[in-house]
């Protein structure tokens, strides 16, 4: 079987031939008009794949974010990962748009894409960190353990997430301070979302006489914590005896309340706790110390007596 030849380039070599028909040869001067006349369709043809490309792309990202959106109707604040994705559906789209258009140009789509290879490579080499970061920032994008407006605890540190990228995620923590956490690091790290559940529990522990009527005191905590509105209804509050310790009975209350009103419910309780155990009679031990001195008189040692000599 005899190899088939190559099948030569439509677009010939292009100065040679201009350089040929400025001598006024009549043959290069056809063969100019008609490479012209093909590369110009060829441009023609690339600008409208390109055109094409770009409004796709366009239309594409949108329908993309819109889905997304309609799939996260619940939060509709967070547009994070609708931003997202539309973005890499339109740099999807348009790289496969430019491939299109370098083949129709005549350059050969294997080589661009082993020399993108291969910068690529060179450039996730000296970007490793970098890299890793946006692989984090990928995975917490898809996966959604957090989302904007969500109260976290990240690498130790609570706040609120203000914003989520490819590299870092922004947090307001308590003191009014943004933090710009790695995305690397929070997502190999645990990730505690304290607004997921939509409750979080109190738990305050008191300590009570001996003396004091533990039912009393019990029935007082289970009253505060009902009439404080912020307490939820469901789970219960609980009270009960939790130890017994050198000088006092330790009673605790748990209840239950929003994220948001976690800390002011805490503190309320605590002070509406010590008012009104107090006014049902109910008392607060303190710690005791006894402490023993040394007298100055010291029991005296016993004298040991000499042993009298016998007579031989």
């Amino acid at each position: 079987m005899t190899a088939k030849p190559p099948t030569a380039d439509p677009v010939e070599p292009f100065f040679d031939m201009v350089g040929m028909a400025a001598s006024g040869d009549p043959v290069m001067l056809r063969n100019l008009a008609a490479t012209l006349g093909s590369f110009s369709v060829r441009i023609l043809v690339a600008g409208l794949i390109l055109a094409v490309t770009l409004w796709a792309a366009k239309r594409l990202g949108r329908l993309a974010e819109s889905g997304v959106e309609r799939l996260n109707r619940h939060h509709p604040t967070d547009r994070t990962l609708g931003a997202f994705v539309s973005g890499l559906v339109k740099y999807v789209v348009i790289a496969i748009g430019l491939i299109a258009v370098l083949q129709q140009l005549g350059v050969q789509a294997t080589s661009v894409i082993a020399v993108l290879g291969a910068a690529s490579l060179a450039v996730g080499l000296a970007l490793q960190g970098t890299l890793s970061n946006v692989a984090a920032g990928v995975m917490l994008l898809l996966q959604r353990p957090y989302r904007v407006g969500d109260k976290v605890e990240l690498n130790g540190r609570q706040g609120v997430v203000q914003g989520i990228d490819l590299f870092n995620t922004r947090l307001l923590d308590y003191d009014g301070l943004t933090l710009f956490l790695p995305n690397g690091k929070v997502f190999g790290d645990m990730i505690v979302n304290i607004t997921r559940a939509g409750r979080r529990r109190i738990e305050l522990t008191f300590g009570v006489d001996y003396e004091d009527d533990l039912d009393l005191a019990l029935a007082t905590l289970l009253e505060l914590a009902n009439a404080d509105r912020r307490v939820l209804s469901e789970p219960k509050a609980w009270a009960r005896v939790t130890a017994l310790l050198d000088s006092s009975v330790s009673v605790t209350l748990r209840c239950w309340t929003g994220p948001e009103d976690w800390n002011n419910t805490k503190f309320d309780l605590v002070k509406a706790a010590k008012e009104g155990l107090e006014a049902k009679g109910l008392s607060f031990p303190y710690p005791h110390q006894v402490s023993m001195e040394r007298g100055e008189a010291r029991p005296s040692k016993p004298v040991a007596r000499k042993a009298k000599a016998q007579p031989t």
